[in-house]
């Protein structure tokens, strides 16, 4: 029977375009694949998807299993399940990582038990020991601490959360082969798209300027505020779980260890005061700018420009100036 070797990811891909988190996966499945002197391969399953499968070769894959049919352009569990296990069970990787997104957290585990074999989830980093086992790093305890975690059984699995790895650069003169796999196309699986519905238009994952709130804030329409100063700074609102779990926000604005990981290029805390759970979802962010009246609030030891005030009081005076300035700046 072949032996596992070899890294391999799963590229998932909406509407014809593939998730950003492959590509991240791509990055470290490449520098994991350098250390263990393996191949590092990419499964792709959706319709007429040729271009995206060259593309992941330009980011780091060397080779790409590609499932192109018109089942497989919707993500259906059943049918994205069946394949890839098919396809795991006849190259046999080693390692087996997925994106935490909605998609990856839902197939992963259904993999992973039809497999015989672990999965570790939501992963933050990953590195590989001396015997070339994985090693697979997560928060566990609400954050407070980084778990290490190893797998005994074949292949490694793991899922790993969105904007925490680096991809590679794109190189249009990288070598590698797209293989067509004939795909199993189930009849009827039970799953339906009954309606889309789109979200709000808000991805905190991807802004670069994010301003939130946090139990600071006195009432559910005191957000405007905070919308009023990320839309003139290019930005979206993001929140803390508490006003989320009471209703006052959406769950796509939350920001930590159960919502959102974010590395905007400014973050503006108003109100949080920087419990480890909301820490872990924003501490990579390239500026943290904490306004907060109690001066001892954790959130200013990770700041790079705190505020000791109101926010009801600070929030108003920056749009104000920042208004002032786009004024003088239209006159000039």
């Amino acid at each position: 029977m072949k032996e596992y070797s070899g890294i391999m990811v799963f590229a998932e891909q909406e509407d014809g375009r593939t998730h950003p988190i492959a590509y991240e996966l791509l990055g470290k499945g490449r520098e994991l694949a350098d250390k263990l002197g393996a191949e590092l391969s990419s499964v792709l399953l959706g319709h007429r998807m040729r271009r995206e499968a060259e593309e992941l070769i330009y980011y780091g894959a060397d080779r790409v299993f590609l499932y192109d049919h018109p089942s497989l352009r919707e993500f259906d569990v059943v049918r994205y399940k069946q394949n890839v296990v098919s396809l795991v069970r006849e190259e046999r990787p080693e390692i087996f990582l997925i994106g935490a997104t909605l998609v990856g957290r839902t197939l992963g585990p259904r993999v992973a038990a039809a497999l015989g074999t672990g999965l570790t989830a939501d992963c933050v980093e990953l590195d590989v020991d001396e015997g070339g086992s994985l090693i697979q790093i997560r928060p566990a305890f609400s954050g407070n601490i980084m778990a290490r975690i190893k797998t005994e059984t074949r292949p490694q699995m793991a899922t790993v959360r969105y904007r925490m790895m680096k991809r590679l650069k794109r190189n249009p003169n990288r070598r590698g082969e797209v293989v067509e796999k004939r795909v199993r196309a189930e009849g009827d699986t039970g799953i339906r798209i009954l309606k889309r519905i789109k979200s709000d238009g808000i991805d905190v994952t991807e802004a670069d300027v994010i301003v939130s709130g946090g139990r600071g804030m006195r009432d559910a329409d005191d957000f405007r505020m905070l919308e009023e100063l990320a839309d003139l700074l290019g930005g979206v609102v993001g929140s803390s779980r508490p006003l989320v779990d009471a209703g006052w926000i959406s769950k796509e604005h939350q920001v930590g260890f159960s919502g959102n990981t974010v590395k905007p290029r400014v973050y503006i805390a108003c109100g949080i005061s920087g419990a480890p759970q909301h820490l872990f979802g924003m501490r990579d962010s390239d500026v943290i700018i904490a306004i907060n009246k109690d001066p001892s609030a954790p959130i200013f030891r990770v700041s790079d420009y705190g505020i000791i005030g109101d926010l009801y009081e600070i929030v108003p005076a920056l749009v104000e100036e920042i208004r002032r300035r786009d004024a003088e700046r239209g006159r000039g």
